[in-house]
């Protein structure tokens, strides 16, 4: 059985893991694409006829492939995507041997619309802080879903980042975090007053409860937000949908409000008050400067509407 028989997506995504430390989430997100490419090869065969495996794909493969995508409708930005996928998966081939070219190599994708961000205001994410401090059910809950939130508004940490923050991080009320991130890369994020203010009020619920726990024999946990779940903490779902439960008991709209709106949120409040653009890039833990830019459009676009809203020659009627 030849490498490619053999399965060329597995030894694929663990040098992806192991040499670039790829998270599971995206690791997770390259085996759905190439294992979508690779189903589409076996059910359409190559224009060779020499077979439908990885080895046989030649450049018009994989364009015929994208053109399928694009006829069933889907998005550019979810074409170049899975272009993206195509192109490392051919270059990872190429240095282990296992072909002599790359067939993915000259390939154009198509250009995604940049989309901005959703944010939120500060009137918008106050109400969600207050609805946190007076949500319906137990004590511990609602202590747990401030901090949660003082948190995350007062970070900006991506949603993976905040529910598996280790407890032993946070423990004598520091001022800084230390966050590892995409790609293991280490970054510090100062924590707020009120942040630390309500981490300190959760920790006291939470070492009382797992005292408890130890009493009745379980092991402790090392998570900030321990959980019984399988991953032994909270999960990115069910903050999501403590979030959009939140929402709607802050009078908001539940789909304008994710963990990723908060932490556009942080980003667009800090560029609006004056924070440099190089500060922000290295509180988010972005890689390059370019993705942060972004933020930069969107109070763009919030002054533009502005001014659209509330310039006296920009009323109807008002220039006549």
């Amino acid at each position: 059985m030849n490498t490619a028989q053999a399965g060329w997506v597995e030894p694929f995504l663990e040098a992806l893991g192991a040499e670039r430390g790829a998270a599971q989430n995206t690791l997770a997100a390259y085996r759905r694409d190439l294992e979508h490419f690779l189903q589409w090869l076996k059910r359409s065969g190559t224009r060779s006829g020499s077979g439908s495996g990885p080895e046989c794909v030649g450049r018009a493969e994989i364009e015929a492939y994208l053109a399928a995508l694009e006829a069933d409708g889907l998005a550019p930005a979810t074409r170049s995507r899975r272009l993206s996928a195509i192109r490392q998966f051919y270059r990872f081939a190429l240095s282990e041997g296992w072909r002599d070219d790359d067939p993915a190599g000259r390939i154009s994708g198509p250009r995604a619309a940049r989309k901005l961000p959703g944010t939120l205001t500060m009137a918008q994410v106050d109400r969600l802080l207050d609805a946190a401090q007076v949500r319906p059910g137990g004590t511990a809950g609602r202590v747990k879903l401030h901090c949660l939130m003082e948190l995350l508004y007062a970070t900006g940490l991506r949603v993976t980042e905040l529910v598996s923050l280790p407890a032993a991080s946070v423990r004598g009320s520091p001022r800084m975090l230390m966050i590892t991130g995409k790609g293991g890369r280490d970054r510090m994020v100062p924590l707020s007053d009120p942040a630390r203010t309500a981490l300190s009020a959760w920790l006291v619920i939470r070492d009382a409860a797992e005292a408890e726990r130890r009493r009745a024999g379980a092991r402790p946990s090392p998570w900030l937000f321990p959980s019984r779940g399988k991953l032994g903490h909270l999960t990115r779902i069910g903050f999501y949908h403590a979030l959009k439960t939140l929402a709607v008991a802050a009078g908001l709209d539940p789909s304008i409000i994710s963990p990723h709106t908060l932490r556009h949120a942080f980003a667009t409040h800090l560029l609006a008050n004056g924070a440099d653009l190089r500060a922000i890039q290295q509180l988010l833990g972005h890689a390059d400067v370019s993705t942060t830019e972004i933020y930069t459009h969107v109070l763009d676009e919030r002054l533009k509407a502005l001014v659209l809203d509330h310039h006296p020659l920009a009323q109807d009627g008002a220039a006549g």
